[in-house]
């Protein structure tokens, strides 16, 4: 019997590249030929592998260093072991490109990408302007000095400084390519910080302040703050530049977030939440019995309001109906796809993680606020039922990034 002519490798890959994590690890099991074809695509930087975003959490019934991948596409979960230290004693505070930022329990930052294992050492938090170790007399840093801009109010942490320092993290592209930028909005006042890869110090960002989410397009940084201005920065130039991209609007949200659109315009989100009451409990009683219970605090996003950036007009204008596109918006860089290219997904909804700097440092034992947004109606409903995730670290999205993955990653 005539051996069946095997597939071309181009067409392999052009059909691997398609497929979603499970299936691409899948696919690269079958055989000789196919694991070559498997190989090389993860291995170039050519192709870039388009990824429905997956729910990374962590989850007290398993070790400390694997962490869960839920597939909101298949409705399954799946299991990945991480580089030390734990995952589960980090705080996750960035998602881009498939990498996470992570914060451990000495403050030291790392990139890990959990679907290839690899593990990149950021600068030391003690190199951030506002930081100062304390060292030990065997000389090992023993607690962290913390202050405002003049150094007054000096503050010490023992041993950490993560619980009051970081808020957010993002990155200017894949790291597995080289030639990176890691911006860091970090307290006091929520200002930037940022590092080159190879850089061993951050390098800040002075005088602004505020900041609540960032996005790199075209070269530039972009930054807005909590009132909604719109801030560029030239990380790249010999001397930094920095201009005035969006004045300051009045709308007002509890968080608000800045993402590319799906046809290349900039669009500003507000996000909205609340603390559910009985039927019987007016606003003064529910204050008083969460200072008795903080254990049962719990914030619940109640509206998302889409915006459009009109560059030239200096304006934003509101948007009725993100048609078919579809959001992703928490400790992840802020997404926005199109349901035509990923029709496992709710167009016009909005799929949110808790990412709220009070509730997720000063309430680590409480629900996380997660779900799915429909814009149309304006409701939520819960990702999945009953809860899979442990309420700290927070959750994060995390679109797959197999780049130089082997199939011994996930055996």
């Amino acid at each position: 019997m005539d051996k069946s002519p095997e597939v071309p490798q181009d067409v392999l890959r052009r059909i691997f590249a398609i497929l979603e994590i499970p299936d691409l690890v899948r696919a690269g099991s079958v055989c000789s030929s196919w694991r070559a074809a498997y190989t090389s695509l993860c291995s170039t930087g050519n192709c870039r592998l388009r990824q429905t975003p997956y729910l990374l959490y962590t989850s007290e019934s398993t070790d400390a260093r694997e962490a869960g991948l839920y597939s909101i596409t298949e409705k399954k979960a799946y299991t990945l072991t991480l580089p030390d230290p734990p995952i589960r004693s980090r705080y996750i505070i960035g998602s881009s490109y498939g990498w996470i930022i992570t914060a451990d329990e000495r403050s030291e930052l790392h990139l890990v990408n959990p679907i290839t294992g690899e593990q990149i050492a950021l600068p030391s938090v003690t190199t951030i302007e506002q930081v100062k170790p304390v060292f030990d007399d065997e000389g090992a840093v023993c607690s962290y000095e913390y202050w405002y801009y003049t150094g007054e109010d000096v503050i010490s942490y023992t041993p950490s400084v993560r619980d009051y320092l970081f808020y957010k993290a993002f990155l200017s592209s894949d790291p597995s390519m080289g030639g990176y930028f890691v911006v860091l909005i970090h307290n006091p006042n929520s200002q930037l910080s940022f590092a080159r890869a190879g850089d061993d110090k951050w390098t800040w960002l002075p005088p602004h302040s505020y900041y609540e989410d960032c996005l790199f397009k075209e070269g530039l940084l972009y930054a807005s703050t909590t009132i909604g201005e719109i801030h560029t920065f030239n990380l790249g130039a010999p001397a930094v530049t920095h201009k005035v991209f969006l004045d300051k609007i009045d709308i007002y949200g509890e968080r608000m977030y800045i993402v590319q659109g799906s046809g290349a315009e900039m669009l500003q989100i507000w996000r909205s939440d609340a603390v559910p009451r009985g039927e019987d409990e007016d606003e003064t009683d529910s204050d008083v019995k969460l200072e008795l219970d903080r254990g049962k605090f719990v914030s619940n996003t109640t509206a998302i309001t889409v915006y459009e950036v009109e560059p030239a007009s200096k304006k934003i204008e509101k948007i009725s109906s993100l048609g078919q596109n579809v959001l992703f918006l928490g400790h992840n860089q802020s997404l926005c796809l199109h349901a035509e290219e990923y029709p496992q997904l709710k167009a016009n909804h909005v799929y949110y993680t808790d990412d709220d700097y009070l509730y997720t440092t000063g309430f680590k034992n409480n629900r996380r606020d997660i779900g799915v947004f429909d814009l149309e109606n304006n409701s939520s409903q819960e990702l999945t039922t009953p809860q899979l995730w442990s309420n700290w670290p927070t959750p994060v999205w995390l679109i797959p990034n197999p780049r130089r993955m082997s199939l011994a990653t996930h055996s």
